[in-house]
């Protein structure tokens, strides 16, 4: 949010203090993982293990949090006729109410909420304390490419022709691939050692 509102806050400061608006959901997770690593460092907790363990609730939480978008009528759909597509007459937010829309809102909920039981079998049959958190990068990152092609609030910001969400997704999922390979990439040099 704060990147994409630059301008505006060197303006208008006080948007920082503007709280009735939500914020995006990637910042929210950066906060998260911040609050989390602190939160562990003070309790003297390893980082990793801890967030390994809440990724399936962060995506879980995630599901409710798009619902919230759509009964508020933000991060909508294109334009899309019925019957998939729905007219947001009460939106508080910003998406136009005379024309159907696609309930993208919806879809990436679900996503979210099936991604979140994913994780909660990862979680259940790792063999390592951190095997969850690469698969929610791939997967989150994935849910997130994949439904901006269905987006239609194009105040969100453009860069290079990807929205922020999508540069951050790529550097999620490019994060994911590499949690993965790592310990791969550590075994293989110790047994060559």
């Amino acid at each position: 949010y704060y990147i994409v509102e630059i301008p505006e806050i060197l303006k208008d400061p006080s948007i920082l203090w503007n709280f009735k608006n939500g914020y995006v959901v990637y910042g929210g997770i950066i906060g998260g993982a911040l609050t989390s690593l602190i939160y562990c460092r003070v309790k003297k907790e390893r980082f990793l293990p801890y967030f390994d363990l809440v990724m399936p609730a962060v995506s879980f939480a995630q599901g409710f949090g798009r619902l919230g978008c759509f009964f508020a009528g933000c991060c909508y759909g294109i334009p899309y006729d019925p019957p998939i597509g729905i007219c947001l007459k009460n939106a508080i937010g910003t998406a136009p109410t005379d024309i159907p829309l696609f309930p993208v809102q919806l879809l990436e909920s679900g996503l979210d909420f099936l991604l979140a039981g994913l994780l909660q079998l990862c979680f259940r049959k790792r063999t390592r304390k951190t095997d969850v958190i690469p698969f929610y990068c791939i997967g989150y990152a994935g849910i997130r490419l994949f439904t901006e092609r269905f987006r239609y609030d194009t105040e969100r910001g453009i860069y290079f022709g990807l929205a922020t969400s999508e540069w951050i997704s790529l550097a999620l999922a490019i994060c994911g691939v590499l949690l993965l390979l790592v310990p791969s990439l550590r075994r293989k040099r110790a047994s060559h050692s």
